[in-house]
């Protein structure tokens, strides 16, 4: 395939899928829903202030651009969100990285990654066909591939994030633990004392302090929004932890004994956690040093005996 028949090919591809978008946007080709239908003649009046209202964002650079998209953007979302039975678990795990997108800014950015995947997979099809490369099986499976990889890379990265922020969780925690025990034992209650350590503090556990105290001061009680960081949070340590403020609260059991019982235990396990992943990389090491090391010494022990022995005989 020459370079002229290359770029045609691409400019029809580009020209069918614009005619195919100016078609399906047109008003006799849209579906109304009920909601839709049943708007016009509702009376609605909203007493939350516009101060409350979250600003809208935009997810990319180009805002005009987004702007004519999001109606597609949108409709590609609902359809795929009915092949999607995991919009609960996704919410979790937005929340387990501290992120405040919702599923369906999450699903967008997805939409986005691969989109973006597909152009570079089409570009790098366009290179190879204009050297004269072209394989139509091939090139199908790269763009098609291209666009998968975008999709799931978006949330491979959320699965880093998750777990980068539940390791700063567990190194802040015991420290954390202590200062809480330091302040309810000189007379805070569970509530200052939390209050105190997320203002003396910054990480990602002291934020999700400021979390919990924010859901207490909007009328939660404390039981009920300690017990929700508990169910988002799947860290063992942080749930027996906020299960023992939960316990020591309903209870009035000592809460500084059960903070200190609880900050010594996360100790120990990561002193376990540490001794066992240098049992692991002391394993790892065996290989460089049998494979790499232990044959180099071996031929330096032996080569002056060879070379004796040649020279005698």
């Amino acid at each position: 395939m020459s370079t002229s028949t290359a770029l045609a090919v691409l400019c029809g591809l580009l020209l069918g899928t614009g005619c195919w978008l100016i078609l399906v946007r047109l008003h006799f080709m849209r579906g109304r829903t009920f909601s839709d239908r049943i708007e016009p003649q509702l009376k609605f009046r909203s007493l939350e202030s516009r101060l409350l209202h979250t600003p809208a964002h935009n997810l990319t650079p180009f805002g005009p651009l987004e702007r004519i998209l999001r109606p597609i953007m949108g409709d590609a979302i609902t359809y795929l969100s009915r092949f999607n039975i995991g919009s609960a678990a996704l919410g979790k795990r937005l929340a387990r990285a501290g992120s405040s997108k919702s599923t369906l800014d999450f699903r967008a950015e997805q939409l986005l990654w691969a989109g973006a995947g597909f152009v570079l997979s089409v570009l790098v099809v366009a290179v190879s066909a204009a050297a004269g490369q072209f394989s139509p099986a091939l090139s199908l499976v790269s763009v098609v591939g291209g666009a998968i990889a975008g999709y799931l890379l978006r949330d491979y990265v959320l699965g880093r994030k998750i777990k980068r922020r539940e390791s700063a969780m567990m190194s802040e925690f015991p420290s954390l633990a202590e200062l809480m025990a330091l302040a309810v034992a000189a007379g805070e209650s569970a509530m200052g004392a939390m209050d105190r350590v997320s203002r003396s503090s910054r990480g990602e556990l002291s934020a999700e302090f400021t979390v919990v105290l924010a859901d207490t001061r909007s009328g939660k009680p404390l039981a009920e929004a300690l017990q929700a960081f508990s169910s988002r949070s799947e860290l063992p340590p942080l749930a027996r932890f906020f299960d023992g403020l939960v316990v020591a609260v309903e209870r009035g059991t000592p809460l500084a004994d059960v903070l200190r019982a609880q900050a010594a235990d996360v100790r120990d396990a990561a002193k376990r956690d540490l001794m066992e992943s240098a049992g692991r990389k002391e394993i790892a090491m065996m290989v460089p040093l049998v494979f790499g090391v232990l044959p180099l010494t071996v031929v330096f022990a032996a080569f002056p005996a060879v070379a004796a022995l040649e020279m005698s005989m």
